[in-house]
């Protein structure tokens, strides 16, 4: 069945043969018969670019979703590839445990969230999902088995998490999940009038609180420029919820989710109509401290279904910019001015600090801070904007996400990830024909376009 199948930003939008293979069996006779072609696994499709679409074939893994076994005393998961965080949170919630990190959906694949090595608001202290990983299993592009783990092939292990998916089809996986005393967040907002000072806080306060994350106005300017609101956090302690909230500790407040119905008209996201939406943003969020419910803390977005259509029917390109620790308050400061200037605002701007960088081999985070950016589509004027803000990722020893990018060039992607050769090198071995690959991967150059 062919579909039009995009990353949550719509754009770039192809035409791929999409397969439903349930078993295992099944999915080694689809890789044996694409020895010729090509294939990418796929999940819920969150990644914003075009790392999970491929013109030859895309194997959907939605379908491979059950739950294996759960040890409730240790939080020790094991379930298929095809399993969301949604499923997780549900099922391990109420018995005290939680994701051990988690990206700003829900509606991600267990398999996804390796290949994309997700991480959340608490990098700084916990690190990425891979390094929670505590074994996979991955089948090839012969149809063979590998199992793996940080000590058991753990250069597939590495080249795995954070790997796109090109180095085969994760099939199920055993992940460490994090206990948690409740299902709430309790935070401590504050509002920053500039870049620096919001840079301040999170120096101030990266080991105090367990979640940090900032709003940033990206189009204000001069004084102003990167003025922010953060919200810093820890667990809840029942005791806090019970007498706050008169509710038990795991209970989720009930929510009614609302649903974008059509593709907004591409005017709707103009720089004035974001100008106005940030000054009222900033105005009112001001200093406090707040119980939030976990949805409302790491998943805000999740409660508008399609939220993506606001962007019109060209779609839009998500930039996130990663700047070493030493650099990234001159880096951010350059980023942001060209951001202001060029007339093209975006909408959500995200700043979250990073801590030590793991073993993967294209896994994105390492030690400093980290600017998430929606720009809408607008053709040349935002692909050229992109890559002004590659060339100060490049200055400042920056670089950008993959499971977020759908624009960075194969130059200055291998100018970003130092590891590159080495991660080619072991596609090689396992994959000498590149039957895994995607649009992005020949774009940035970890496959040849064929």
């Amino acid at each position: 069945m062919t579909t039009s199948l995009s990353g949550w930003g719509n754009y770039p939008v192809l035409d791929c043969p999409q397969f439903f293979q349930r078993q295992v069996d099944s999915i080694r006779s689809l890789l044996l018969d694409q020895q010729s072609s090509s294939l990418i696994a796929r999940g819920l499709g969150r990644s914003y670019g075009d790392s999970s679409i491929n013109v030859d074939g895309v194997l959907n893994q939605t379908s491979r979703n059950r739950f294996l076994s759960f040890d409730s005393e240790i939080g020790l998961l094991h379930c298929e590839a095809g399993v969301s965080l949604d499923e997780v949170v549900q099922t391990v919630l109420p018995q005290g445990w939680f994701l051990p990190t988690t990206p700003g959906t829900k509606f991600v694949t267990i398999g996804g969230a390796i290949a994309a090595d997700v991480h959340g608001k608490n990098h700084h202290r916990d690190g990425t999902w891979g390094q929670h990983v505590r074994r996979f299993s991955l089948m090839l592009a012969d149809g063979s088995i590998l199992e793996c783990s940080p000590t058991q092939h753990s250069d597939v292990f590495w080249g795995t998490v954070g790997g796109m998916g090109l180095t085969g089809i994760i099939l199920e996986a055993t992940i460490q999940l994090m206990n948690v005393p409740s299902s709430y967040v309790d935070v401590n907002q504050r509002r920053a009038s500039n870049l620096s000072e919001v840079f301040d806080l999170f120096m101030e306060t990266d080991q105090q609180y367990k979640y940090s994350v900032a709003w940033i106005d990206c189009l204000s300017q001069g004084s102003r420029l990167g003025r922010s609101v953060l919200l810093l956090g820890n667990d809840a302690p029942a005791e806090l919820v019970q007498a706050s909230r008169r509710r038990q500790p795991f209970s989720l407040p009930t929510k009614r989710c609302k649903s974008i119905p059509f593709q907004f008209p591409g005017l709707a996201m103009n720089r004035l109509a974001i100008k106005i939406f940030n000054g009222l943003y900033y105005r009112r969020h001001g200093d406090k401290n707040m119980l939030v419910d976990f949805d409302s803390y790491f998943y805000p977005l999740d409660s508008i279904h399609h939220w993506n259509r606001i962007y019109g029917r060209r779609g839009f390109v998500q930039y996130q910019a990663l700047f070493p620790r030493e650099t990234s308050r001159q880096g951010m400061t350059r980023l942001l001015e060209i951001i202001a200037h060029s007339g093209q605002a975006s909408f959500l701007a995200v700043l979250k600090s990073s801590g030590a960088a793991n073993l993967g081999m294209l896994s994105y985070l390492f030690d400093g801070h980290t600017l998430a950016l929606d720009f809408p589509f607008r053709g040349e004027k935002t692909i050229e904007l992109c890559e002004r803000l590659d060339q100060v990722l490049l200055e400042f020893g920056g670089r950008v996400y993959l499971a977020k990018d759908s624009l960075v060039s194969a130059e200055h992607f291998s100018q970003m990830y130092p590891r590159i050769d080495e991660f080619r090198e072991l596609k090689h071995r396992l994959d000498p024909d590149s039957v895994f690959r995607s649009h992005q991967s020949d774009r940035v150059g970890l496959t040849e376009a064929r």
